[in-house]
């Protein structure tokens, strides 16, 4: 494991929450939001209606800016966005996760502990000088992020469609010399 198991889930959630908005959006019902947020594993408050969904997917430009910024700018987006959500970090454990860390309130609006769990998140990657590890997806077609947690560094696709998308273009170039 490349980060604590909290940043990591952190991390892929975000990544994820910003592909939503590549085409076709896939974050635009109170449905979605709910797949979404069960599939992602959030706990806490969860209102569920269309002013929540609305705050969610108005973080997605925030978040990709974030996570594919350089060091030095995600070092002052970090702290920006934990001050502005009066963060103040504490252990917890819940349900079957271990010891982790809750920056704010379990009772505060979905989009506060998005942001605030994606930017602890990204504390670590800082830390670790890992930012490299975050990138747009090799498909020159696609814009979706990519988290490559993989050891080798291999990782270049949002997804297996990008990846499958890309290899066939591949075969197809070679074929056709």
């Amino acid at each position: 494991m490349l980060f604590a198991h909290d940043a990591e889930l952190s991390l892929l959630s975000a990544v994820a929450l910003v592909n939503t908005a590549e085409e076709p959006d896939t974050l635009t019902t109170r449905e979605q939001l709910t797949e979404f947020i069960s599939e992602q594993g959030y706990s806490g408050r969860f209102d569920g209606d269309d002013a929540e969904l609305d705050a969610v997917r108005a973080l997605r430009p925030t978040l990709r800016s974030l996570l594919t910024s350089s060091r030095d700018d995600a070092v002052i987006e970090v702290n920006r966005l934990l001050a502005e959500s009066s963060a103040l970090p504490r252990l917890v454990r819940h349900g079957d996760l271990d010891w982790h860390v809750h920056a704010v309130a379990d009772d505060s609006p979905l989009a506060t502990r998005i942001v605030v769990e994606t930017a602890m998140a990204m504390i670590d990657v800082i830390r670790a000088d890992e930012l490299s590890r975050l990138d747009v997806c090799a498909d020159p077609d696609c814009d979706g992020l990519v988290l490559d947690l993989s050891r080798n560094r291999s990782r270049r696709f949002c997804s297996t469609t990008c990846g499958n998308r890309a290899a066939v273009a591949a075969y197809r170039a070679r074929k056709a010399q």
